[in-house]
């Protein structure tokens, strides 16, 4: 856009030389020179020397104009030929002013894109960086939240199995205690019969031989207990040992198991309250991560927009810097020498010789 801008201004100003320069050309004339100076109050009628400096002031300026493409310069190499030298100084001084705040203008404004493009550029990488940083970060929250959620629903899982091991555990031990009762109702039962039945042989072995012996008749030899009946009452005697034997053993053994079951439960019950805890602490983290992830695409989305901004600010900087600083020392040498061309005219019509400038150049 702008490179179309500047031919177009260089084709308008262009067409604005050719016109001021056939507008010279009539204005520089013999018959307009004639027609002036008839027209012209006889008071203001220059000097044969003061047309010469009017002249050569005039073609130092034209030249200087056609070199530069400057139509108001060529406007005022007209002016020398035709107003006052007072006028004209003054005009000369005034755009030497004016060329000078163009050139100050320029020189900030230039300085103004440089600064700014650096200052655009340092930015624009930063957030670059900021980006690829926020971008990262999102991963790792991401990546946290995932792991966290699946070690909890493992420990859920965990806590889950645990209740089941301990739910069949707790049936388990039921069935043995149950069958421990009834082994113990079993034993003391057997127990309390055969003591009745050795009881029961015991007393009738005692009570009658007391009664035989008493009752003897002459002739019999002494009574005798059966001597098979010894022998059964000590197997009842050692069946009752064996089922007291039993019962005791029975008896450790559900106390041992009692013992084993309870450890398990606690143990059970410590691992669940230490996963409880642990689901807790993880949900609490995924919570957090949860919401830095959030912030963290708050602050991508931030990022993102001031790269636009950023981008947009920099597409305006060289629309505006890009010709100022493609052109910066061909515009500040032609102003230079446009400065220089109004400071010769004006010595010229001061009375320097033209020459002497030409020499010098």
């Amino acid at each position: 856009m702008t490179d179309s801008e500047w031919e177009e201004r260089q084709k308008t100003r262009q067409l604005e030389m050719e016109a001021v320069s056939k507008a010279l050309e009539v204005l520089s004339g013999d018959d307009a020179h004639d027609l002036f100076t008839k027209t012209f109050n006889p008071s203001f009628v220059q000097t044969e020397m003061q047309s010469e400096r009017r002249a050569e002031a005039s073609k130092l300026l034209s030249v200087v104009a056609q070199k530069s493409e400057n139509p108001r310069l060529a406007a005022l190499a007209v002016r020398v030929r035709l107003d006052a030298f007072v006028r004209v100084k003054k005009s000369i001084d005034a755009m030497v002013v004016e060329l000078g705040v163009q050139q100050a203008d320029e020189i900030k404004h230039k300085d103004f894109c440089v600064d700014e493009l650096n200052k655009n550029e340092q930015q624009t990488e930063s957030k670059v960086r900021a980006k690829s940083d926020v971008k990262a970060k999102i991963a790792d929250l991401r990546q946290t939240k995932k792991e966290l959620t699946e070690a909890v629903d493992k420990l859920k899982s965990e806590i889950g199995e645990n209740q089941k091991q301990l739910k069949r555990a707790g049936v388990t031990r039921q069935a043995e205690n149950k069958e421990f009762q009834m082994t113990i109702a079993d034993q003391r039962a057997t127990q309390k019969l055969l003591t009745a039945a050795i009881n029961i042989l015991k007393g009738f072995y005692a009570k009658k031989a007391a009664l035989l012996q008493a009752k003897q008749p002459a002739g019999f030899e002494t009574y005798k207990k059966n001597a098979a009946a010894g022998g059964v009452m000590g197997m009842i005697q050692q069946i009752i040992n064996d089922a007291k034997a039993m019962e005791a053993e029975a008896t450790r053994s559900e106390e041992d198991a009692t013992k084993a079951f309870e450890a398990f439960v606690k143990e059970t019950n410590d691992t669940v309250q230490a996963k409880g805890k642990d689901i807790v602490n993880k949900s609490q983290n995924k919570a957090k991560a949860e919401a830095d992830l959030v912030e963290a695409k708050k602050d991508k989305a931030g990022v993102v927009l001031e790269l636009q901004q950023l981008a947009n600010g920099n597409a305006e900087l060289h629309q505006s810097c890009d010709f100022v600083m493609k052109n910066f020392e061909i515009r500040q040498t032609a102003r230079d020498e446009e400065v220089d061309a109004l400071k010769q005219a004006k010595a010229i019509l001061s009375g320097a010789k033209f020459n002497a400038f030409l020499q010098g150049a």
